[in-house]
């Protein structure tokens, strides 16, 4: 089993660059995003309850935040393929990029031995980076919960 490498990776970091495919045959790059905030959050997996109601609050609020200036992207190891059939089934309107070789994952440090029924395993912990314009993190929630969490990120938002 592939070891977590724990990121440290900390407010007033530079946030590490990712390049994904996603959802409808688009791209999602940090690079092309200069100058926008960027809300880039991690989930599991695609159509399962928490991260079901975590992109539908994320979409519910997606004016909001692009009102306030910022770019919303959820990233799951799950195919685009699937990224599709979740989105379409839901009526999500946020971009969800497809990290299925877990390279972003890792550079956030969110790609971490887990525990189910006293197994171990790797997986995504369900997190979320704040990262402003200029490629600076400005706030992390780790081991998010889902409710109430879209509207604590777009508090953040507005405050930057």
């Amino acid at each position: 089993m592939a070891t977590a490498q724990k990121s440290t990776l900390k407010v007033g970091d530079k946030a590490p660059p990712f390049d994904l495919s996603a959802d409808g045959g688009g791209e999602a790059s940090l690079s092309d995003l200069k100058g926008k905030t960027v809300v880039l959050y991690f989930y599991p997996k695609d159509d399962t309850s928490g991260c079901t109601a975590e992109a539908i609050a994320f979409s519910k609020d997606a004016k909001a935040f692009k009102q306030a200036g910022a770019v919303v992207i959820g990233v799951s190891k799950d195919s685009v393929a699937s990224h599709d059939k979740f989105k379409a089934k839901y009526k999500l309107t946020v971009t969800l990029a497809a990290d299925e070789d877990i390279k972003t994952a890792e550079a956030y440090g969110v790609w971490v031995e887990k525990s189910m029924y006293g197994r171990r395993y790797m997986g995504m912990e369900r997190a979320t980076f704040l990262i402003d314009g200029k490629g600076v993190i400005r706030n992390i929630w780790r081991k998010v919960k889902v409710p109430g969490h879209s509207a604590d990120v777009l508090s953040a938002v507005k405050a930057l």
